[in-house]
């Protein structure tokens, strides 16, 4: 084998260890942390901090950051896209002198071989030097006022069952002293874009009544269905029974109810499925709480009638809801 293909294999070789997760236990690393499934370590290196959030917002970073002395901490980055999800965030420290490039290079190989987009990429100035290094990362460990060698990636995965987002962050510690001067620390956080768990908090059927009464609708989010079908899921029983109380409780009110869905297919499909799955709740109301089949007329619109745009996911999250609509 020449030394050109024996280089090659050792470099996909070096690149295997990032993806893959380590089997050896990391002793020094901080209580209750792990490496993210999708993510992993950089061989040698330490958890030293560890933040792991089952659905919070997040904000990445997708160019320079300028100093700005009329924001919020004195900067502004050009460009960023706020993200809702799972969030993982992972400091990592190595113990040994090694160089930025060659950590960062070794995860943006590992993420483009795993199919990830590089949406945006700097190092060191480009970035936006100090202000850059206060706005992606907290100032605490050995990351704060370190940014003269500093390397940063966005990158995103898309995938049908939620796209995932990652930060990386590595920086050289120049100016702290010590036994941890010229030790690299790492920022690696990964967003899993996914809906929040819905349901959980449910509108009265007082409320119902005030709000329908005085603007002649609203908008229900406990009603929740399987993906892309019409089966009502049962954490949904709670609202409907609120429905039912509505209706009870106001003997002459007639309600549309109508189903609407994000703009993900076409609109012969999605004003199918929303029609679908308005019949599912007029059902369940008619059949299991003796509603009067005259008083409720389902509808659907598909994703014709937004409240917010569909551009990203939290908004696409707030479209899809049943609605309930005096006539």
């Amino acid at each position: 084998m020449d030394k050109s293909n024996i280089l090659r294999l050792n470099l996909i070789l070096l690149a295997l260890l990032v993806v893959l997760p380590l089997k050896s236990a990391y002793s020094a690393d901080v209580e209750g942390s792990s490496d993210h499934p999708m993510v992993s370590r950089y061989p040698g290196t330490e958890i030293i901090d560890y933040d792991f959030r089952e659905f919070d917002e997040y904000n990445i970073l997708t160019g320079k950051v300028v100093h700005a002395p009329s924001e919020p901490g004195n900067s502004k980055a050009e460009s960023s896209e706020k993200l809702e999800g799972k969030v993982t965030m992972i400091a990592y420290y190595l113990p040994e002198d090694r160089s930025t490039l060659e950590v960062f290079r070794n995860y943006e190989d590992a993420l483009k071989a795993e199919g990830f987009e590089i949406l945006y990429t700097c190092s060191n100035k480009e970035c936006g030097g100090r202000p850059f290094n206060h706005k992606v990362v907290e100032y605490k460990n050995g990351f704060g006022d370190n940014y003269y060698e500093q390397r940063f990636l966005a990158a995103k995965l898309i995938r049908d069952e939620g796209d995932v987002y990652v930060s990386l962050y590595t920086v050289k510690n120049t100016t702290g002293g010590g036994p941890d001067r010229n030790h690299i620390y790492t920022q690696v956080d990964v967003i899993e874009i996914a809906p929040m768990d819905e349901g959980l908090v449910s509108v009265d059927a007082d409320a119902m009544a005030e709000e329908i009464f005085e603007t002649g609708s609203i908008s229900i989010y406990g009603i929740l269905f399987d993906f892309d079908k019409a089966d009502i899921k049962p954490e949904s029983a709670a609202t409907i029974k609120e429905i039912a109380t509505l209706l009870n409780d106001n003997p002459d009110l007639k309600l549309f109810i109508v189903g609407h869905t994000d703009n993900k297919g076409s609109i012969d499909y999605n004003t199918n499925l929303s029609e679908k799955r308005a019949q599912a709740v007029v059902g369940v109301l008619v059949n299991e709480h003796g509603i009067d089949s005259a008083r409720v007329t389902p509808k659907g619109l598909g994703f014709l009638a937004p409240v917010v745009s569909n551009s990203t996911e939290e908004g696409r999250s707030k479209n899809r809801r049943v609605e309930l609509v005096e006539y």
